[in-house]
């Protein structure tokens, strides 16, 4: 069974723990069985590849690494600050997340 995530693909997100501890990107992809999420400029690793089709030239190549879910906190839209993430049903009867600090709904 898959659990439901707090997390989305486009969210902005501030790392909270590790080694990238403060840093805030944007959310690429979100691999709920393995619990991680791709997010951009952050956990970057330096991968070694031979030449390609895509890189001719081969060598290495930096790249964003998974981060663990739970090392990871949705930024609030309206504060900029990292919040806890709520649900309740909107206007449409639809189930909409909420940031917890300032009520904000999260698109």
């Amino acid at each position: 069974m898959v659990r439901k995530l707090h997390i989305k693909k486009g969210d902005i997100v501030m790392v909270i723990a590790g080694e990238n501890k403060g840093q805030q990107g944007r959310v690429l992809e979100v691999n709920a069985k393995k619990m991680r999420a791709l997010v951009e400029g952050v956990n970057t690793i330096s991968k070694h590849t031979k030449p390609n089709a895509d890189n001719p030239q081969g060598g290495i190549v930096k790249k964003e690494a998974p981060v663990h879910i739970s090392n990871l906190m949705v930024i609030d839209p309206k504060t900029g600050e990292p919040t806890r993430i709520g649900r309740k049903m909107g206007s449409n009867n639809k189930i909409v997340r909420y940031a917890k600090k300032s009520g904000e709904e999260i698109k």
